[in-house]
């Protein structure tokens, strides 16, 4: 079992849920490596959690770069803990139409980005003695709906690759988390989804009157990391209580 202070690595930590889920596991007591593309931004919040007395350090990545995935995991001295939370959506085309560049994005980003950490980490979490890897997928990872077969067919590819790896894994140190959130409200989700669209985004969220916030996912995340080591949370799904499921959202219009 490795001593000291444990580490957490976040992808996708530069906003939303990977922001406050690195925020949520600093005042945890772990040393947060935030992993994002934009710089500024997990060099920023690197500052705030120093500033607040807690270890981070920022690292520039892209999870779909293998390369610069091994460097990145060879850098570091010690891996507790792995959330894998980069990712996203693009589009919401119907099959007939969507864009095949979106689709194939979406898929190296959410599955192929997350095998690459995944693989490259799961050694060090091995040599932990104590290791988890979070996959963050979705309650799309779940059940389809019109308009998100990209974004479904990858999240289900995410959903299967933690179930799988779940399987393979069994007897070592390592325990494999999926958290599947609904509908969450952040600053870039559906803005993305959209391709900078923010009046199709703010249709999203339309009427709901207390969607899900990144902290709550956060929360979500930090519970079931800490729990004791024997403790293993397969699957958690994760909706707003106005939500029943992908396709039923209460409204107040």
């Amino acid at each position: 079992m490795t001593t000291g202070t444990p580490v957490a690595v976040v992808t996708g930590a530069s906003s939303g849920i990977g922001a406050a889920t690195a925020r949520r596991l600093a005042a945890a007591g772990y040393h947060v490596v935030l992993a994002a593309r934009r710089a500024e931004r997990i060099e920023a919040l690197a500052g705030e959690l120093v500033s607040a007395g807690h270890r981070a350090t920022a690292h520039t990545l892209d999870v779909t770069d293998r390369a610069a995935v091994d460097a990145f995991a060879a850098g570091l001295d010690r891996c507790d803990v792995l959330i894998n939370n980069a990712g996203g959506a693009l589009g919401a085309d119907p099959v007939a139409t969507g864009d095949p560049a979106d689709w194939r994005r979406m898929f190296e980003v959410n599955v192929i980005g997350t095998l690459h950490t995944t693989q490259a980490l799961l050694p060090a979490l091995t040599e932990s003695g104590d290791g988890t890897v979070v996959v963050l997928t979705s309650t799309a990872g779940h059940g389809t709906y019109e308009g998100g077969a990209g974004y479904v067919a990858a999240k289900h590819g995410a959903h299967v690759l933690a179930e799988t790896l779940r399987l393979e894994i069994v007897g070592t140190p390592v325990r494999v988390i999926e958290i599947a959130p609904g509908m969450v409200r952040t600053e870039e989700f559906a803005t993305t989804r959209f391709h900078g669209d923010a009046e199709k985004a703010a249709k999203v969220y339309a009427g709901v009157p207390e969607p899900l916030t990144a902290d709550d996912i956060a929360d979500t995340i930090t519970w079931a990391v800490t729990r004791p080591p024997h403790v293993n949370i397969d699957l958690l799904m994760v909706r707003p209580r106005v939500q029943a499921s992908n396709t039923k959202v209460h409204r107040e219009l």
